[in-house]
């Protein structure tokens, strides 16, 4: 299989990746270890870790430190770095430097009022001088690849990806990942995948592409339109990390793998569960794995009851009684295994 080279900038153990490679995206709040542990398990290639605040990291704040936990089973991985701060970038690149992280990425598309109020995240795209410097001292400071994600622009009358990806790879940047929405659309609308298209025109380091990618069908769409080397899959992994065997089975053989049968989808609840209880114990993992289990009983029949139910309890053992009891009930209801 063809593997996706990364050239340019400080790339020295950045991985080879098999082509074109599906990436879980970072969410903040999402995803933790146990999720990207449960999406690698599933065949997502490359996991980022939730963002993490340079500055926080340089005042050593300990949840900003939790976030920085990784699993071997986990690489290729990177670290998502934020802030607006070249020197808060350097002294945090080194303060990880013995961390396992395969890549370092940089922040500059994040949308939340709370980031970007602070100039942070995709304010950093209206601001290209000081993003050009964060990158380059971020690549200077670093001992891994440093790679950037963006998104289309701050709104519409300020589309500036292209530029901006350009000055990007100027800079030292080893691969641009990009969102085809603006700011100001937040996640409405449609992502637009000609922006990821024109920027993989305009450079030569790989470019990752990232919006509106909710099934094999969407994967293959955007790989397709897009040229690009590689596809990014967030919200759409939501309760649905059988996303990244399906893109994976599609691409390679284009042919549609089964949906999960309700069995496999309770016992990786279960497991997501277990992670969840061991990581963050068991207080935060209730409130962790609340929304998780909602969005894995999206669309199941009669789900709103026992999501209810779910969301008053907070013992591990009766909220897998609980799930035993509706998927006995749906299997009952159905007749078949698979909804």
């Amino acid at each position: 299989m063809k593997k996706m080279q990364v050239d340019g900038g400080n790339r020295e153990g950045f991985p080879n990746l098999d082509f074109p490679p599906i990436f879980l995206a970072p969410m903040a709040g999402i995803t933790d270890l146990p999720f990207r542990l449960i999406c690698k398990e599933f065949g997502a290639d490359v996991v980022i870790t939730e963002m993490v605040s340079t500055r926080g990291l340089c005042y050593g704040d300990k949840k900003t430190e939790s976030l920085l936990l990784v699993d071997p089973c986990e690489h290729p991985v990177g670290v998502q770095l934020f802030g607006n701060d070249p020197e808060f970038f350097c002294k945090a690149i080194e303060k990880i430097k013995d961390y396992p992280f395969d890549f370092i990425n940089i922040n500059m598309g994040c949308p939340t009022p709370k980031i970007v109020k602070n100039g942070d995240g995709c304010a950093l795209m209206r601001e290209p001088a000081l993003a050009r410097e964060i990158i380059r001292e971020s690549v200077r400071a670093s001992r891994v690849p440093v790679t950037v994600k963006i998104r289309k622009g701050w709104d519409d009358e300020h589309v500036n990806a292209v530029e901006f990806s350009k000055m990007a790879e100027e800079s030292g940047a080893v691969m641009v990942i990009i969102h085809g929405r603006t700011r100001e659309q937040f996640y409405s609308g449609k992502a637009d995948w000609d922006i990821i298209r024109e920027v993989k025109k305009a450079v030569s380091v790989p470019v990752i592409g990232n919006g509106d990618v909710f099934s094999a069908e969407d994967a293959l769409s955007m790989l397709e339109q897009t040229g690009c080397d590689g596809v990014m899959v967030g919200r759409g992994a939501l309760g649905n990390p059988f996303i990244f065997r399906e893109i994976k089975h599609y691409l390679k053989t284009g042919g549609k793998l089964p949906k999960p049968t309700l069995e496999e989808r309770k016992l990786v609840i279960y497991r997501h569960l277990d992670l969840a209880f061991n990581f963050h114990g068991e207080k935060i993992g209730l409130l962790e794995m609340r929304k998780h289990i909602a969005w894995y009983l999206k669309g199941l029949p009669h789900s709103s009851a026992i999501k209810q139910k779910i969301q008053r309890s907070n013992k591990v053992d009766e909220i897998k009684s609980l799930l035993e009891e509706y998927f006995v009930r749906l299997r009952n209801a159905a007749g078949q295994e698979v909804i």
